[in-house]
C-alpha cells in the first residue's frame, strides 16, 4: 500500500471540505475584522433577508453623509470603482490575505487607490449616497474566495436578521502619540477649516463646505489617543436648538454638521472640564 499516496489524498480531501490542514493556508483574517468606523463610534447596523447580498450590512447613524469610513483590517486595495447611479456606486474592495476580503459601497469619496496598503482603521473614503442607494449609509460586507460571509467584528457575529446598535473598537486601545485623523477627514469631501480653537486634551475645527453651504464641527483628541475616553463638539445655529455629541471616543467627537443661511453660529468643544465655547459668528 502506498502511504505517501494515501495521506496526500486525506489531505486533498480535508481541504475539500474545509477542515484545517497542518502547513495549509489559514483563513485566520475574519477573527481580526473590526467595523469600518473609528474607535468608540456607535453605529446602527441593518441585516435583511431580501438585502444583497444577505449576509451584507447597511449602517448608518444620524447626519452620517461624508463621515469617514475606515479600513476593518489590514490588507491591499484591489478595487477602486464608480459605478455611478447605479449598483454600489463609489466603491472599494480590499484583500486581507487567506482568501478574505471586504467591501464598502455607496461612499461619497475614496481616499485610496488600487495596490494601496492600508492599515487597520486607517480612512479610506466617505459615507455617501451613491449608486442604488436611497439614502446615505454604509454598505458593507466580508467575503472568502468571493463568497459573501456572515459578518463578525471583534471575533462575533452581528446580528441576523434585525436593527442592532454597535459600537466600533476599531483601533482601541491606545499607544499612538498622534491623531491619524484631520478635520477634514471626520466631516468629509469638501470641508475646510475656517477656525479653530484648543482645550487640553482635543483641537476643536470649525469647517466650512462652500459646495452645499454647511457648517461642522469636530473635536480632534490630542491625548490618550486611541483609548476611549470624554470628549465632545457642538454646534448651534442662531435661533435654533445647539446639537451636542459628546461620549467616550478613541480619536474624536463629531462630525456635526448644519446649514446656516444668513445666519450666524457658536461651536465649540470639550474634554472633561476643559472647555472652548465661541460667540455666534461666522455669519452668513
Amino acid at each position: 500500500m502506498d502511504i505517501k499516496r494515501m495521506i496526500s489524498g486525506a489531505a486533498g480531501l480535508a481541504i475539500g471540505l474545509g477542515m484545517l490542514v497542518i502547513g495549509g493556508p489559514q483563513a485566520t483574517a475574519a477573527t481580526n475584522f473590526e467595523m469600518p468606523f473609528p474607535c468608540g463610534q456607535t453605529w446602527s447596523g441593518n441585516t435583511r433577508t431580501n438585502h444583497s447580498p444577505a449576509q451584507a450590512v447597511d449602517l448608518n447613524r444620524s447626519a452620517d453623509e461624508g463621515d469617514a469610513v475606515v479600513a476593518s483590517a489590514s490588507g491591499k486595495v484591489t478595487k477602486v470603482r464608480n459605478e455611478g447611479g447605479q449598483s454600489y456606486g463609489r466603491w472599494i474592495e480590499i484583500d486581507h490575505g487567506s482568501g478574505w476580503t471586504t467591501r464598502y459601497a455607496h461612499l461619497s469619496a475614496q481616499r485610496v487607490s488600487v495596490g494601496q496598503n492600508v492599515s487597520q482603521g486607517q480612512t479610506i473614503g466617505n459615507v455617501g449616497n451613491t449608486g442604488g442607494s436611497t439614502g446615505a449609509h454604509l454598505h458593507y460586507e466580508q467575503l472568502l474566495n468571493g463568497s459573501p460571509q456572515r459578518i463578525k467584528w471583534s471575533g462575533s457575529t452581528i446580528l441576523y436578521y434585525g436593527t442592532k446598535n454597535y459600537k466600533s473598537k476599531n483601533k482601541c486601545g491606545g499607544g499612538g502619540t498622534t491623531n491619524p485623523y484631520t478635520p477634514e477627514e471626520a466631516c468629509g469631501d469638501g470641508y475646510k477649516v475656517i477656525d479653530g480653537a484648543n482645550v487640553t486634551g482635543a483641537r476643536v475645527s470649525l469647517l466650512y463646505n462652500a459646495s452645499n453651504g454647511y457648517n461642522c464641527v469636530v473635536a480632534i483628541k490630542t491625548t490618550k489617543i486611541g483609548t476611549e475616553s470624554d470628549v465632545g463638539a457642538f454646534l448651534e445655529v442662531q435661533g435654533s436648538p445647539r446639537t451636542t455629541d459628546r461620549d467616550e471616543y478613541g480619536y474624536y467627537a463629531g462630525p456635526i454638521k448644519k446649514k446656516a443661511p444668513g445666519k450666524c453660529v457658536k461651536w465649540g468643544g470639550m474634554v472633561g472640564s476643559s472647555s472652548y465655547t465661541s460667540g455666534f459668528e461666522h455669519c452668513g
